[in-house]
């Protein structure tokens, strides 16, 4: 866990406690750590009934924030950043961490490693209706567990559509470049504030996880942060 910097909101009124997922659509980690928050989350309200439930919001990291637009070929550019064999090895234990926590990883069936501004557009845009956390499901499920080819923007709006978004409206965000700025500016901010690898929580602004850590853990990490914010 790490402090981390106040926030340029503080004095702003915050529910109880907040927690900012920073992540990338195409981290096999960042899904599992999804589901783990999501334990967590349950643990906490089992613990305290009678507190407002936690808000989760999502930010936008970039594993490869070079990627051209029209994105390569998975297979080839996997291999080349870890080698075949250390790739099985890695696939297969994401496969059985996943069957345990209701992921049905099939990382064969994804043809093409995309460029991921356009997905994060998306989830950008699913913050002004509410829907963050289902657009962020809907498309990591497309990605890991359909094989979507996030670099089609008729495959992107149609899982938009199914994360409960207007089609109309995810194709003009799609096609706003500014929006897609916005999203690389987040990007930078956040490795300007030391993130450097994801699933990265940050806890009511202050306190920090880096990794998908188990639900105990992550119920810590909430836990200390609304200490840390009655003792402020």
């Amino acid at each position: 866990m790490a402090a981390m910097p106040p926030s340029s909101q503080a004095g702003a009124q915050e529910p109880e406690l907040t927690i900012n997922v920073v992540s990338d659509v195409v981290c096999p980690w960042c899904f599992l750590g999804k589901r783990r928050l999501e334990a967590a989350i349950d643990l906490y309200k089992q613990r305290f009934p009678n507190r407002p439930d936690p808000v989760v919001t999502w930010s936008p990291f970039q594993l490869n924030p070079d990627m051209p637009a029209e994105g390569v070929d998975r297979a080839e550019h996997m291999a080349k950043k870890f080698g075949k064999a250390q790739l099985d090895q890695i696939h297969e234990r994401m496969v059985g961490i996943g069957n345990d926590i209701g992921i049905s990883f099939d990382f064969e069936a994804t043809k093409r490693q995309p460029n991921t501004l356009a997905a994060h557009s998306l989830i950008e845009l699913a913050a002004g209706h509410g829907l963050q956390d289902e657009m962020a499901e809907a498309l990591f499920q497309a990605f890991f567990v359909d094989g979507a080819d996030l670099t089609n923007n008729a495959v992107l709006i149609d899982i938009a559509v199914r994360a409960g978004l207007p089609g109309e409206t995810a194709e003009i965000a799609l096609a706003n470049a500014g929006m897609r700025d916005h999203v690389a500016t987040q990007d930078k901010r956040a490795r300007e504030l030391g993130v450097s690898g994801v699933p990265f929580f940050i806890f009511n602004n202050k306190l920090a996880v880096s990794g998908a850590h188990e639900p105990e853990s992550l119920l810590g990490a909430m836990i200390e942060a609304e200490k840390q914010a009655a003792t402020a």
